[in-house]
């Protein structure tokens, strides 16, 4: 395998960027690794805007902590990934009678609020992820972000947004945070929920 890593990787960690249409992959072989990328794929559709789910029927793509709770191969989006949407953030901030749920990154390029690939984009993730499940890897992190935060054009989109929504800034400065914390280290931080619903991470 490239990059110096051993096949098949032993963990693995996805980050999906919406304003971007960006899906990267990282791995690595051990827990006291660093992650290695290793792929980008392009998210071929995108439904809803900028910012967090909050109900059901709102077309929106979440934003926030998940990681991969299911995996169905006869999904009829020829393969899928479930995400643990609502998660304990998401139960907390969002409707609390229609949170919504159902949410995946699968293939046949559409979508109404998932995270949607090509067939043969989704067949390689897919196999990725179950031989990262084989090797003990049973939560999956996927953390899902408007935009690249440190990318020029992303970022000025972000902030013509935040001058209409002040509420936005400051969820989206608390994923940024996170964003910086593993570009810098290329190790996660743990993430927890506080009270109130809001992410906090060390």
């Amino acid at each position: 395998m490239q990059k110096g890593l051993h096949w098949p990787v032993e963990q693995m960690y996805v980050r999906s960027f919406k304003y971007d249409s960006e899906l990267q992959v990282w791995v690595k072989n051990k827990d006291v690794d660093t992650f290695t990328h290793f792929k980008s794929y392009k998210v071929c559709a995108l439904a809803g805007s900028m910012g967090p789910k909050r109900m059901e029927g709102d077309y929106q793509v979440p934003e926030g902590f998940y990681y991969i709770n299911e995996f169905n191969a006869n999904s009829t989006y020829h393969l899928s990934l479930g995400l643990n949407y609502p998660n304990p953030s998401d139960k907390i901030l969002s409707d609390a009678m229609r949170p919504g749920g159902e949410i995946y990154i699968h293939g046949s390029c559409v979508t109404v609020g998932c995270i949607p690939l090509t067939d043969p984009m989704i067949e390689e993730l897919y196999v990725l992820s179950t031989y990262a499940k084989a090797s003990g890897q049973n939560f999956i992190p996927v953390h899902i972000f408007s935009a690249k935060y440190d990318n020029k054009k992303s970022n000025e989109y972000l902030e013509a947004l935040f001058e209409k929504d002040s509420s936005l800034k400051s969820f989206e400065h608390t994923l940024k945070k996170v964003y910086d914390f593993f570009n810098h280290n290329k190790k996660l931080p743990v993430v927890a929920v506080l009270p109130n619903g809001e992410y906090t991470f060390y």
